[in-house]
């Protein structure tokens, strides 16, 4: 399985040639490449990547609107992101509702769907990602993960969320959270399930506008026993 880092940024104003994108992760087995997420930074450039298939984690812009003129591919995506406005109005032709816990055989590359919490608007799932004996986690943006123990289980690698690393960024609204966990917290996920590798990518303002930030994201793999690293746009990583 060989993973390629697209886009890392998140949601923000600030970029940078190391994180100049919208985060975008193309997984690539036998020939085949399915797209995680494509958000409007991409709008126009689909084509250049030649997906053989795209898969969505929430229909938020920087995830979702680079589809706003439509997709080359079927375009796998939740109930609730499908009737989310501007994506339901988007021209995709070939539409795909997956639900949670559903295993997807998708060109030979196998991805079991996990509800997240994120958005209260845009509700979120995460990947448990399976080619050949490799299986890793990819988390997209969240606050948790419901059935965190059966996602994270036996997995080589941990793709997660680096909008914060200390300071969680979590609201509330009529008894709902939304928003994004901490990178520290996440590691503690990865210790605790004995994952152990974690690369985070969605990079919010503290990573992309302060690279030092990188190192303390270092120190704390290094302090939970994880090997951890920082995506940047075009970083390949192989796993066999």
């Amino acid at each position: 399985m060989k993973i390629t880092f697209l886009g890392t940024r998140g949601y923000i104003d600030v970029r940078t040639k190391r994180h100049y994108r919208h985060t975008s992760t193309l997984i690539s087995y036998k020939g085949k490449r399915v797209l995680i997420d494509c958000g409007l930074d991409w709008l126009g450039k689909i084509e250049q990547i030649k997906p053989h298939a795209i898969i969505l984690t929430h229909a938020h812009p920087d995830h979702a609107w680079g589809l706003k003129n439509g997709a080359p591919c079927p375009v796998y995506a939740t109930k609730d992101s499908w009737h989310v406005k501007e994506l339901h109005n988007f021209p995709i032709s070939q539409r795909i509702v997956i639900h949670n816990r559903e295993v997807l055989d998708i060109f030979g590359i196998t991805f079991e769907v996990f509800d997240e919490v994120h958005s209260i608007k845009c509700p979120g799932v995460g990947y448990r990602i399976t080619a050949g004996n490799v299986t890793i986690y990819y988390a997209g943006d969240l606050i948790s993960i419901k059935q965190r123990k059966a996602a994270l289980k036996n997995t080589k690698l941990f793709i997660g969320d680096g909008a914060t690393i200390f300071r969680p960024m979590v609201r509330r609204k009529d008894d709902q959270l939304f928003g994004h966990t901490t990178i520290r917290t996440q590691l503690g996920w990865c210790k605790k399930e004995k994952v152990p590798r974690a690369i985070f990518t969605h990079c919010g303002t503290q990573i992309v506008a302060h690279k030092s930030s990188e190192k303390k994201i270092l120190a704390l793999g290094k302090e939970m026993g994880i090997d951890t690293a920082v995506a940047y746009d075009g970083m390949q990583i192989i796993l066999r």
